[in-house]
């Protein structure tokens, strides 16, 4: 059984109609399309608003038994209340995450850049609370906060450190938790991401990603990941292309 899940940060866009879905499907029936293409997917709109228990029944009902969902945290959690007095907010979303069963991957805690690293008190007195029942990972977005601390913070939690990958903030490749989370954001200057097609080249560099992967998956290490539609435009051909390198090498 192999250990890597590879998809795409959403799936509900209607201009990849023609270059991933086809022209005349229905979008309520994008993700039962998708999940036939792809075992798992972050869900980016959570980052928005706490889902329903029906919308979390009506996903489980279009995609196999074994495919993953993550869930990035709300954002009013993470960059309103700054992870301070949201214990309503967390216990509801992940009161909502259980839902999903054996269909969780994992759960996405994305900190804005204002969140610095006077704030290491407040992120340990979260992640102490949260619930071990759950996998999380956690993604910086201020470098000063990449340290031996942090580290040594999220191995105490086992929450894993996200290896994002971005022009301003190239991805750490520190293993934290228990599994490795990747996400490849891409450059927002360099691709539009809505033109529905591959905009920029970026196979060499997928290769390259292979290969550090690998040595990973070599360990027995599980690994979720996941493309935005700016690293080459066609986040689902990115995918694909990444499942290749590491089914063929």
């Amino acid at each position: 059984m192999r250990n890597f899940h590879f998809g795409t940060m959403g799936w509900s866009y209607e201009f990849w109609k023609g270059g991933f879905y086809p022209d005349d499907l229905d979008s309520a029936k994008f993700l039962e399309y998708y999940s036939k293409q792809f075992d798992t997917v972050e869900v980016d709109n959570t980052f928005y608003r706490i889902p329903s228990e029906h919308t979390i029944f009506e996903w489980q009902k279009q995609v196999p038994s074994d495919f993953l969902f993550s869930l990035k945290f709300p954002r009013k959690i993470t960059h309103v209340k700054m992870l301070q007095n949201a214990e309503e907010e967390t216990t509801v979303f992940l009161k909502r995450a259980k839902l999903l069963g054996e269909n969780l991957g994992s759960l996405l805690i994305q900190l804005p850049p204002y969140f610095k690293d006077e704030r290491y008190d407040t992120l340990r007195g979260f992640l102490d609370k949260l619930p071990n029942s759950f996998r999380y990972a956690i993604e910086v977005r201020n470098r000063a906060m990449l340290c031996p601390e942090l580290y040594q913070t999220l191995r105490e939690h086992n929450v894993a450190l996200a290896w994002a990958d971005s022009p301003s903030n190239p991805a750490v490749l520190e293993i934290t938790g228990g599994f490795i989370y990747v996400r490849w954001e891409g450059d927002r200057k360099k691709v539009n991401g809505t033109l529905g097609k591959v905009e920029m080249d970026q196979n060499s560099y997928t290769e390259t990603w292979a290969k550090k992967l690998r040595a990973c998956e070599d360990r027995g290490t599980q690994m979720l990941g996941y493309f935005s539609k700016y690293y080459s435009g066609l986040p689902t051909e990115d995918a694909q292309q990444l499942r290749r390198f590491m089914e063929t090498n």
